[in-house]
Order: structure tokens, then C-alpha cells, then sequence
């Protein structure tokens, strides 16, 4: 299965371009279903369209996880909240979409096109799955499970009361449910689109979009540079947008490897005729993911170097700290914890630089922890 994420800027026409994308694909045989949270702009013809709802997404959620405490709730005196009074809170929008990820990916279309929000939400929550899953691991650890027969014994003798079985096999369900999307936007398939209108705004909301996406380990196949005016006009107005425009375009095909340019309609596309004409499907396999490798340069530094692709990092928007087999990296506005291979567990960080684009980060084995005559 192959799945394209959309997204970039908002107002750049995000939702459209991921109806033609999947409209396009479904036209050539392809089994292809849409997720999206908005209203398209055709009837989308052999394509199977699934609606992200995120309210009763909340709603269904609280109300199975109210069921499922029931004991608990009521040995607590707890009021349980009806559906009529629940309203979304902040981050189900997140959550509904990783859910529906899920599912889509589960039934195995040929094509997934999905319709994320705007760039920075879709990065938080496409770096979600990954960081619940630390959190869960951390504070219910699975190994604890198997001391629940001296639970009451150790109650007894902490004079608080232990976690109950439920809420550790919740948290084995939450963890399996997010291990599986969370399989699908590490899979090698997966790929990230972005769409932008050209324009100062928008280029630098692609460069920042591209860092995260780099961040996150994750491959980017495209920019659609969407709503583009036609090249020859005789109204000298609309000749400056043209220029403004082309100028961005150019600035966006010397920065990124594969530019796709879709021509304004003069119009908001209506139907699917409209959605064929913009031309846009889902092209050739994305490039695979940045990789994360290390080069040995034990013989002449006697060190071993990680080498991490941040296209467009800057050294004053980087951090880096080791925890324990961690790396907690921030890079500008993104944040990312990642588990450190397991040769680089045993040596200690001496040094790190950024060089065009690559920060690469020095590690000299541990005496104590190497094997002896490496």
C-alpha cells in the first residue's frame, strides 16, 4: 500500500489538490481511498471517500472509556457524562485523524491519499503516535503487569493504592492501536506532500515544513505549487502577480528536488471534470526517507560520527541533550526523542557540528562498555 499525506500553508488549496490526486489515481485502476475532514469539490468517482468527524470521534471515545472504568467511577462517586453534554477539547482533531489512519490503512487501498491540516498541526500529529507511546511506556510500564498478585500486599505496605488491571490493559490497547499508525507513517510507502501557492509566505512555510518533515524521519515526494496564473497577460496588474509568482517558483525548484506546477482554473474547481483538468496524481514513487547513518571513523578519529539530514537547520536554532539511550534534538520550532542505536549506547558524545544541512554528531566508545579489540 502506498499513502500520500497532504498538506503545506493554509488557504494554498490543500483539500483540492488531494481530491485530484486520489481522482487521478482512481481513473488509472487504482484502489484508492480519500480521508478528509472537509467538503470536496466533486463526487470523486470510483474513489472511497471517508469522513474524519473529530466530534463524535471524542464523543464515541469518552463515552467507551466511561464504560470501561465503570467500576472505578463508581467506587469513586463519579457523575458520568451523557453525550448530549460532551464537546471536543483540544487535540481531538489530532486524535480522530491518527484513528482514522488506522482504520483506512487497515482495509489496504491501493493509493490512501490523506487531507492533514495545515503544516504545523499536521506535524504535531503525525509525530504523535511515537511520543504517546514513550509516555505510556514511562509511566505504566508493561513489566509492572506481572506483579499484580502482590498488588494488595503492596498497597498494604505503600499505604496508597495500587493502579488497577484496567487501566494497564487500556494502556496496552492504546499502545497497539498507536504502534499500528504509527507503522503507517514510518512505512517506506508513505510519503509527504506539500502544496503552496508561490510566494514570499509561503516559501518560508515550505522551508520550515521541510525541517520537520526531516525531523520526523519522513519522505517528502513534492511541492504542488498550486493556483499558478497563466505565464503571457497583457494587464500589467496581474503581469506583477505573474512575476511575483514565477520568481517563488523558481526559488522553489532550485531548493527542492521535485516541483509540481498546477495552473489556476480562474475559478474554485467544481465537479470532477474540473479536478482532472488540474492534472495532479500521484506521480512515481516519493524518494525514500532521510536516513539516519553512521559512519565509522574508528581507524583515523578513534570515533564513530551519526549523521542526521536537517535540511535548512541553523546552529542557533539547535539543541541537543543525551538522556541515558536517548538524543532529545530540537530544531527550531520541532522537538524529537530518539532512541539511540545500540552502538552508539555504548560511547560517549565528544562533539557535533552542522555542515550543508547535515548535523553530525561524534561519539567515542566507553572504554568500560566496548568490546575489547574493536
Amino acid at each position: 500500500m502506498r499513502t500520500v499525506l497532504v498538506t503545506g500553508p493554509g488557504g494554498a488549496g490543500r483539500t483540492t489538490v488531494a481530491a485530484a490526486t486520489a481522482l487521478a489515481a482512481a481513473r488509472s485502476g487504482t484502489r484508492v481511498t480519500l480521508l478528509t475532514p472537509d467538503r470536496l469539490p466533486g463526487e470523486l468517482a470510483g474513489v472511497t471517500v471517508r469522513r474524519i468527524d473529530s466530534a463524535a470521534h471524542f464523543r464515541a471515545e469518552l463515552l467507551a472509556f466511561q464504560d470501561r472504568a465503570g467500576v472505578a467511577l463508581d467506587l469513586l462517586g463519579a457523575s458520568r457524562l451523557d453525550a448530549e453534554e460532551l464537546t471536543e477539547l483540544p487535540g481531538a482533531e489530532q486524535l480522530a485523524l491518527l484513528s482514522a489512519l488506522r482504520e483506512a490503512a487497515a482495509d489496504e487501498p491501493g493509493l490512501l491519499v490523506v487531507d492533514l491540516p495545515p503544516a504545523d498541526r499536521a506535524l504535531a500529529a503525525l509525530a504523535l503516535p511515537e511520543q504517546l507511546r514513550r509516555y505510556l511506556r514511562r509511566l505504566l510500564p508493561p513489566e509492572r503487569q506481572a506483579a499484580r498478585s502482590l498488588r494488595p500486599v503492596l498497597a498494604q505496605l505503600a499505604g496508597v493504592p495500587m493502579p488497577a488491571q484496567w487501566l494497564y490493559e487500556t494502556a496496552a490497547r492504546w499502545d497497539l492501536e498507536l504502534a499500528a499508525v504509527q507503522a503507517v507513517i514510518e512505512d517506506p510507502g508513505t510519503t509527504v506532500r506539500l502544496v503552496a501557492e508561490p510566494g514570499p509566505a509561503a516559501s518560508e512555510a515550505l522551508r520550515t515544513a521541510r525541517l520537520g518533515i526531516a525531523v520526523q524521519r519522513l519522505a517528502l515526494d513534492a511541492v504542488v505549487a498550486n493556483k499558478l496564473l497563466p505565464a503571457e497577460t497583457p494587464d500589467p496588474w496581474l503581469a506583477g502577480l505573474v512575476a511575483q509568482q514565477r520568481k517563488h517558483l523558481d526559488e522553489l525548484a532550485g531548493e527542492f528536488p521535485v516541483v509540481r506546477e498546477v495552473a489556476h482554473l480562474g475559478r474554485d474547481p467544481r465537479g470532477d471534470d474540473d479536478l482532472e483538468r488540474l492534472g495532479t496524481g500521484p506521480g512515481p514513487d516519493g524518494a525514500p526517507a532521510p536516513q539516519w547513518s553512521i559512519e565509522d571513523r574508528l581507524a583515523e578519529d578513534d570515533v564513530l560520527v551519526w549523521r542526521l539530514p536537517l535540511p535548512g537547520a541553523v546552529k542557533d536554532g539547535l539543541s541537543l541533550v543525551r538522556r541515558g539511550d536517548e538524543l532529545l534534538l530540537t530544531v527550531g520550532p520541532f522537538r524529537r526523542i530518539a532512541a539511540l542505536p545500540s552502538a552508539l549506547r555504548r560511547c560517549t558524545v565528544t562533539g557535533a557540528g552542522l555542515h550543508d544541512g547535515v548535523l553530525e554528531i561524534r561519539f567515542a566508545p566507553d572504554p568500560e562498555l566496548w568490546p575489547r579489540g574493536r
